[in-house]
């Protein structure tokens, strides 16, 4: 869909359908079918970032790991049903047949080499059924948000599993946090991305964002009286 309103430039109206839509929550917008249309029709039109990465647009965000084999597992009924709790969940599952990968994270002209479980970018503010990808994610900040999982033993998958839903997990030592315009990514074997939900491409990866890409109607803003 992201490809598509680049091309066209037509604006974006959102009416929600599914109990977990993390772009619709980063917009604030009503999940009442009658509220949704209303709002399109009032017409508040807002300009928001889109990530990028090998060609391919994004809303919230692209990552790689862990997240990969939790979105091939996780089924549509178990999402639908338990929400945000059907990642945690699917994570707990998954976390025991993945292993650790060596990366190359060029950011801002810095290049680090890290040991990670899950590297994710986020353009958006949440992700994987309502977790913030950063404390202070907007997506209209002009940047990217990333996050590395550096886990070295099963235990700390429990405070992290804290802090996610409030996107602290930048708190914790083995949670590497990074930000930039413009992030590459290289894996020894290539290791598939997901991108808002779908896989869409692999590394080697270069992200941006595209600032202010496409227009959105969102909730007009309350004024302080």
């Amino acid at each position: 869909m992201a490809d598509g309103l680049v091309e066209t430039q037509m604006t974006l109206g959102i009416i929600p359908l599914g109990k977990v839509n993390d772009f619709v929550l980063t917009l604030g917008i009503p999940n009442p079918f009658a509220d949704a249309c209303r709002l399109i029709a009032e017409g508040n039109l807002k300009y928001i970032d889109l990530g990028w990465v090998n060609n391919k647009y994004f809303f919230n965000v692209a990552s790689l790991g862990l997240s990969v084999k939790i979105t091939q597992k996780l089924s549509k009924g178990l999402k639908r049903r338990l929400g945000i709790l059907a990642y945690a969940w699917t994570a707990l599952q998954v976390l025991s047949k993945t292993r650790p990968f060596t990366a190359m994270i060029g950011i801002d002209g810095e290049n680090i080499k890290v040991k990670t479980l899950q590297i994710a970018i986020g353009n958006g503010r949440y992700y994987g059924g309502g977790m913030p990808i950063a404390y202070d994610a907007q997506i209209d900040d002009q940047r990217l948000d990333l996050y590395s999982l550096e886990i070295e033993h099963w235990w700390q998958i429990f405070p992290l599993l804290w802090t996610l839903p409030r996107g602290q997990q930048g708190l914790l030592s083995w949670v590497r946090t990074l930000n930039g315009k413009e992030i590459q990514i290289e894996t020894r074997k290539p290791h598939s991305i997901n991108t808002d939900g779908e896989i869409t491409s692999t590394t080697p990866a270069i992200f941006r964002v595209i600032p202010a890409a496409i227009g959105v109607y969102i909730p007009r803003q309350k004024t302080q009286s």
